[in-house]
């Protein structure tokens, strides 16, 4: 193919895709600047990972001497750029909301103000998540291999501010956090879910929790469970904000890849057995487990090329 026809070809593309574009909205970002960026909301999410668990990033050596200044340096920048952030959100939501009105930057601000002060509280909330996985895991040799190693724990963090910024209703950025920790840990929990003290999850992957999904104290789950609605309709819309993802009560304990469908509610003291499915409430301090499947040993050939005796356990 010649220099000239090579060209033609490539203009010929490019036109093509940017036809793609015409008319379109949510699917391209063009002349779009108030749209909070992904990789600022990481680094947010680091430094306040940094708050909660001094020392857990290990780009600051902290000492009791210097942690008041470390604090206070991540509190001025996190003040600063979590404002910043919010209100590109509070504006896109204005823009598709065609609101002129809003005040954003000052919203903004008041919201960022109000997540660092909820930030003591949101700490002693993961000192029980710690304990409860030390508790938990006769694998866990302390506390600080639980911080720095545990997936579950960068989960639940994650999930513990994207929370609180969900309740109080700042756009896109609760998402972005919870998708992130979903990215890295494999652990799926919508912002939207209510989640008590002492929440252990051993292991993880494959965990889902839905947005309307309320989780008391003292619970915990094993990997693949999942917290799910029953059936989204086609204008999956017309049913946003209701209730429609289960209850577990407290000192409930979920087997692994057990699945709970709708607005169900699982009584406190209950144990859910692995893979069991459960579409119906479960009463108080009961034990729900699938059948027991049957176990077949085949033996191979013995050196003489004859079959051995098949043999069934239960």
């Amino acid at each position: 193919m010649d220099e000239r026809k090579e060209k033609d070809r490539i203009e010929d593309i490019i036109e093509a895709i940017v036809a793609t574009y015409d008319g379109d909205s949510g699917t391209n970002f063009i002349d779009v600047t108030n749209l909070p960026v992904r990789e600022k909301i990481m680094m947010l999410l680091e430094d306040l990972l940094e708050l909660l668990f001094p020392g857990y990033t290990g780009k600051r050596v902290v000492r009791k001497e210097n942690i008041r200044y470390i604090v206070g340096d991540i509190l001025c920048k996190l003040r600063s750029d979590l404002t910043e952030q919010i209100c590109l959100a509070l504006r896109h939501e204005c823009r598709l909301k065609n609101c002129v009105t809003c005040d954003c930057a000052t919203m903004a601000a008041d919201i960022t103000e109000k997540l660092i002060a909820r930030l003591p509280q949101i700490r002693e909330l993961l000192k029980t998540d710690v304990q409860a996985a030390f508790n938990g895991d006769p694998a866990a040799k302390s506390l600080e291999e639980i911080v720095i190693s545990y997936p579950y724990i960068a989960a639940i963090t994650i999930h513990r501010i994207a929370h609180e910024l969900h309740l109080m209703e700042v756009p896109l950025i609760p998402r972005i956090m919870s998708e992130s920790a979903h990215a890295k840990t494999g652990i799926d929990i919508h912002p939207g879910a209510k989640i008590g003290r002492h929440f252990f999850i051993d292991h993880g992957t494959g965990v889902v929790v839905g947005e309307t999904a309320v989780i008391g104290d003292n619970v915990k789950f094993y990997q693949g469970v999942s917290l799910v609605a029953i059936s989204i309709p086609r204008d999956a819309q017309r049913i946003r904000g209701v209730k429609r993802h289960p209850t577990i009560e407290d000192d409930v304990t979920i087997y692994a890849e057990a699945t709970i469908l709708g607005n169900v509610t699982v009584g406190r003291g209950a144990v859910i057995g692995a893979n069991a499915w459960v579409r119906q409430d479960v009463p108080p301090g009961v034990t729900v487990t699938m059948a027991m499947p049957e176990v077949q040993v085949k033996h191979h050939r013995d050196k003489h090329g004859a079959h051995k005796e098949h043999k069934k356990d239960e």
